[in-house]
């Protein structure tokens, strides 16, 4: 029997926190939402990754946010869907979350068909209360979700070998036990190219979520879930 507690979606999104205070005591609620024990689908599986990113105009208090499925097997991109919405929640970091999670579901709901895995460009458990984006929009919407970041947040870590698929682990303190945690991976996806930082975000286990990146990042350091999202959430901000 499953023993997670339940919510609503819909309840989350309406109470969604306007301070810092309410959005830290959300993330340790939720946080026991996060689904460990599953691996996840493998990669190049038959079904649709997702890819979502957002854009900000400051100046406007506009976030643009984009959501693309490409086929999991060739990376064609199969579907598409933008929102756009008004920032309701300040830069705090730990908490881009509240900043984002709102218009990307947005984004994600104008989508025909319904992602299988869904790749953010950001983190899931490598996050001060293990709790990122990936995590955060996993929960809310039950759907598998990894987090691939630009760069390590306040972590450690060794450089991975100059090699395609060299990983290290990402680690942090963990402040019970006073040992080294590894809450991510540094991932060399292409030789000689700064690593990205792997997260588990929900629903999916950290082999395969560095395995998916790596099968998603054929030509580029970042994956092409997260290149088409940046781009587009770019394209529907101009437009805004």
């Amino acid at each position: 029997m499953d023993t997670h507690p339940t919510f609503s979606c819909d309840d989350e999104l309406r109470h969604w926190p306007t301070d810092e205070a309410r959005a830290r005591a959300v993330q340790d609620r939720l946080r026991a939402f996060v689904r460990l024990d599953e691996s996840g689908p493998p990669p190049g599986f038959e079904g649709t990754v997702v890819g979502v990113d957002v854009a900000y105009d400051d100046a406007r208090n506009v976030v643009a946010a984009a959501a693309v499925a490409l086929d999991a097997q060739t990376l064609a991109v199969v579907d598409e869907a933008t929102a756009v919405g008004e920032v309701s929640f300040p830069y705090v970091p730990g908490l881009l979350a509240f900043r984002e999670i709102p218009t990307v579901l947005d984004a994600l709901t104008r989508l025909t068909r319904t992602p299988d895995l869904v790749v953010c460009d950001g983190y899931g458990l490598a996050h001060p209360r293990r709790f990122g984006l990936a995590s955060h929009l996993g929960v809310l919407t039950g759907l598998p979700t990894i987090g691939v970041a630009k760069n390590p947040f306040t972590f450690r870590y060794e450089p991975p070998g100059p090699e395609r698929g060299a990983t290290s682990p990402l680690l942090d303190r963990d402040g019970v036990e006073g040992v080294d945690e590894e809450v991510g991976r540094a991932l060399r996806t292409q030789k000689g190219v700064k690593p990205v930082f792997v997260s588990v975000g929900h629903r999916v286990g950290l082999d395969q979520a560095c395995a998916h990146t790596l099968h998603l990042a054929a030509a580029y350091r970042l994956p092409e879930t997260t290149r088409a999202a940046d781009s587009l959430c770019r394209r529907a901000l101009a437009r805004a």
